[in-house]
């Protein structure tokens, strides 16, 4: 096991503002900030929690018969490999991006030659791989931690801790309200009920395994990150013993601000005022019945009187 590797993996439901903290993450010094989602979710994934979440989502399962190549190949990276290999149907194609996906398979390979084949060892090949590859990537030099993110990777925080001794995890939390409206854009939306079955877990799962591993699990809300983002970020950062930072102010992408998140996530503007008028998008009915699948979870996260 490679275990001097430093992983901190965000979390968060679908528009929980993972996309969002991610961005604002871009950009610090000592950060690796990985440029899309990182789905490093295997096809192999089978579990109780499969139906529910998307397996390109989790965390990864390898075939023991595989070789190297065959392992690099299963992580799906949705948005990475289109972006490298289709790049003109890429949803981030305006954005610079010198990378090859057939060279970061080869420095994946030649890492794992190093370090051997286990869950740990791919997952770091596969992050230190991206950053070898990645021609244009704005270094400072200072860089030890690889930032990841991946909706919903919360609910396997336990195999992710466990696996890489060195790793964190930082789970996302928003108002339900907010977030199910956003979710509501999507072409095809989750129904309200299939939304908050999959809130309320990523909230359970968060809140059980910070209990259990109380030093390397953290939980921020998405509307402390909108009021302020060096504030909130800046104490996960001390947690990790790394520096705040100027760059938490603006979300940005390789070091280049945005002036909207999207399209890495639904939310474009990552303010308080938009967040609530997001969750005023909605009717009586929906908030009552957001309410009332939700209410276990309010009074923790201090959400009861958010709309």
């Amino acid at each position: 096991m490679e275990n001097n590797f430093r992983l901190l993996m965000l979390g968060a439901m679908y528009e929980n503002g993972g996309n969002t903290t991610h961005r604002f993450l871009d950009g610090h010094p000592q950060m690796f900030v990985y440029p899309f989602e990182s789905q490093i979710g295997t096809r192999l994934v089978m579990d109780h929690l499969s139906s529910m979440f998307p397996v390109k989502y989790r965390w990864p399962v390898f075939a023991l018969d595989a070789t190297p190549y065959q392992d690099y190949k299963a992580i799906i990276d949705e948005e990475g490999k289109i972006r490298t290999r289709t790049p003109n149907v890429s949803k981030f194609r305006h954005m610079p991006f010198e990378l090859s996906d057939d060279e970061r398979c080869e420095i994946y390979q030649r890492h794992v030659e190093q370090t051997g084949r286990s869950r740990a060892n791919n997952v770091a090949a596969f992050f230190r791989a991206t950053f070898d590859a990645w021609k244009d990537f704005k270094r400072t030099g200072e860089e030890s931690v690889y930032v990841g993110y991946s909706p919903i990777i919360g609910v396997d925080s336990d195999k992710i801790l466990e696996d890489m001794p060195q790793a964190h995890v930082l789970h996302v939390v928003r108002n339900p309200w907010s977030a199910y409206a956003d979710t509501k854009k999507r072409p095809v939306p989750l129904s309200l009920a299939h939304y908050m079955l999959g809130w309320t877990m990523n909230q359970y799962f968060a809140l059980l395994f910070k209990e259990k591993y109380p030093d390397r699990m953290h939980i921020v809300r998405a509307e402390d990150v909108m009021a302020d983002s060096v504030k909130t970020l800046g104490a996960v950062c001390d947690k990790l013993g790394l520096e705040s930072a100027d760059s938490l102010k603006t979300p940005s992408w390789n070091g280049v601000p945005l002036e909207e998140v999207y399209p890495w996530g639904t939310i474009r503007k990552a303010t308080p005022q938009a967040n609530r008028a997001t969750g005023e998008e909605l009717s009586d009915n929906e908030r009552a019945e957001i309410r009332a699948y939700t209410s276990q979870y309010l009074e923790v996260f201090d959400y009861k009187n958010f709309l």
